[in-house]
C-alpha cells in the first residue's frame, strides 16, 4: 500500500493558506467591533472615555493572553491552540449578543479578546517554522497582508447584518462563522514545530542586536497607538459628516482594503528602498493625510480613506518581517509574542487615553493629536539604521 506524504513545499503552503485564513477571520472578528460601538453609544448612553473603556476590554485580554498562548502552544501544539483560540471568540460574541446587556458585551468582549491572543504570536510562528531563510519575510508579508482582507470584508458585513436584524443577531452570526473557522483550523493542519530546527544554522542577520529589536519593538507601539486611535474615530468622525451605518461600514471597508494593499505595496517598497526610508515614507504620510481628512465632506472623506489606510497599515508589513532578522528561530516564537503583546497593550490603552482626550478637547482635536503620534517614530526609526549596515 502507498502512502501519500505531502511535499514540504505542499505543507508550507497550506500552513501559509490556513494560518491566512484565520488571520483574516481573526483581525475581521477584531475590527468589525469598530462598528459595533456607535451602535453601543445609542443603547447605552456612553461617552467617548466609556468607548474607549470597552476597546480596552477587549485589547488588554489580547494583550494579557499573547505570551501564555504561545507557552501553551510549545506545549500542547500551536494548532489545537489557535482552534481553541477562535473557538473562545466565538463563545465571547454569543454571550454579548445573546445577553443583550452592557455587562454581557464587557465579559463577551474580554472572553473574545483572550481568544483573539492566540492568533498572531502562533500564526506567525508557524508561517515562519514552514519557510526558512529569505522565504520568511515573503511570507510573513503575504500572511500579514491576509489580516487585512477580513478587516475589509467582516466589518462590511457585520454592518449590513445588523442594520437588518439588529447588533445582537449580528453578533452571533460572527459566532457561528468563527466556529466554522475553528473546525477548519484543526482539520486542515497537522502539529507543527513551533520554531525551524530544521533551519540552516547560519547566523540570522541582527540576533546579536537585541537593541534593534527593541527598538523595532518601540516603534511598533507608536504606530499601533495612531492605528488604534484613528480607528476609535472614525466612525464617529464619519456620523458627524452624515454617515449612516452601512456607510459607516463601508468606510472601514476602504481604509482596509487600503491597508491590504499597503501591506503588499509596502513589502515591496521595503525591499527597494529599505526599511527605514519605507518606515518614515509611511509615518509620515499618515499623519498628513489624517489631517487632510478631518475638513472633508462625507464623500470626499471616503475616497481619501483607502489612501489613509495604504499608508496607516504598511508600516506594520515592514516591521513584522523584519523581526527573524533579529531573532534566532529558536527565541522566535517568544518574540513574536512580546512584539504583539506590546502592540495589544498600546491597542489597549491608547483607545481609552484618545477617548478620555476627545471627551475633553473633542473629536476633531483628538485626532489631530492621534496624527501627530506618528511623527514620534520618525526619530526612532532614524537611530534603527545601524542595525541594517551590515546586512
Amino acid at each position: 500500500m502507498t502512502i501519500a506524504v505531502s511535499s514540504p513545499t505542499t505543507t508550507a503552503r497550506r500552513t501559509l493558506t490556513v494560518c491566512g485564513g484565520a488571520h483574516a477571520l481573526h483581525d475581521g472578528f477584531t475590527d468589525l467591533l469598530n462598528v459595533l460601538y456607535p451602535l453601543l453609544q445609542s443603547q447605552f448612553g456612553l461617552s467617548y472615555g466609556a468607548i474607549g473603556a470597552l476597546k480596552t476590554c477587549y485589547s488588554g485580554a489580547m494583550a494579557t493572553g499573547q505570551i501564555p498562548s504561545g507557552v501553551l502552544a510549545e506545549r500542547f501544539g500551536g494548532v489545537r491552540i489557535l482552534a481553541l483560540g477562535t473557538l473562545m471568540i466565538a463563545g465571547g460574541y454569543a454571550l454579548a449578543g445573546l445577553s443583550g446587556s452592557l455587562y454581557g458585551v464587557i465579559a463577551g468582549l474580554i472572553l473574545a479578546g483572550i481568544g483573539a491572543s492566540t492568533q498572531h504570536p502562533i500564526g506567525s510562528s508557524l508561517v515562519a517554522a514552514a519557510y526558512h531563510g529569505p522565504r520568511s519575510r515573503t511570507a510573513l508579508g503575504t500572511y500579514n497582508f491576509t489580516g487585512d482582507v477580513g478587516k475589509v470584508l467582516l466589518p462590511a458585513l457585520f454592518a449590513l447584518v445588523a442594520a437588518a436584524l439588529g447588533w445582537q443577531q449580528a453578533l452571533v452570526v460572527m459566532a457561528a462563522l468563527a466556529v466554522v473557522g475553528a473546525g477548519i483550523i484543526i482539520a486542515s493542519l497537522k502539529p507543527i514545530v513551533m520554531h525551524g530546527k530544521a533551519e540552516p544554522s547560519k547566523a540570522v542577520a541582527g540576533q546579536d542586536r537585541p537593541w534593534a529589536y527593541w527598538l523595532l519593538f518601540s516603534i511598533h507601539i507608536a504606530d499601533d497607538l495612531v492605528r488604534t486611535g484613528f480607528l476609535i474615530f472614525l466612525p464617529f468622525l464619519l456620523r458627524n459628516k452624515g454617515a449612516d451605518l452601512p456607510t459607516i461600514g463601508l468606510g472601514l471597508s476602504l481604509l482596509f482594503a487600503g491597508g491590504a494593499a499597503g501591506k503588499l505595496v509596502m513589502g515591496w517598497v521595503g525591499q527597494k528602498l529599505g526599511v527605514v526610508p519605507s518606515v518614515l515614507l509611511t509615518e509620515i504620510a499618515t499623519t498628513l493625510l489624517i489631517l487632510a481628512a478631518l475638513p472633508l465632506p462625507l464623500d470626499y472623506a471616503l475616497l481619501l480613506l483607502p489612501a489613509v489606510g495604504l499608508m496607516l497599515n504598511g508600516t506594520s508589513s515592514v516591521l513584522y518581517g523584519t523581526i527573524p532578522e533579529f531573532v534566532s528561530p529558536e527565541r522566535r516564537t517568544k518574540a513574536f509574542a512580546v512584539f504583539y503583546t506590546g502592540g495589544s497593550v498600546a491597542g489597549a490603552t491608547g483607545p481609552l487615553l484618545f477617548g478620555l482626550l476627545g471627551d475633553v478637547i473633542g473629536l476633531t482635536t483628538a485626532l489631530v493629536a492621534v496624527s501627530c503620534v506618528a511623527l514620534t517614530t520618525v526619530p526612532m526609526v532614524w537611530a534603527l539604521r545601524p542595525a541594517f549596515a551590515d546586512d
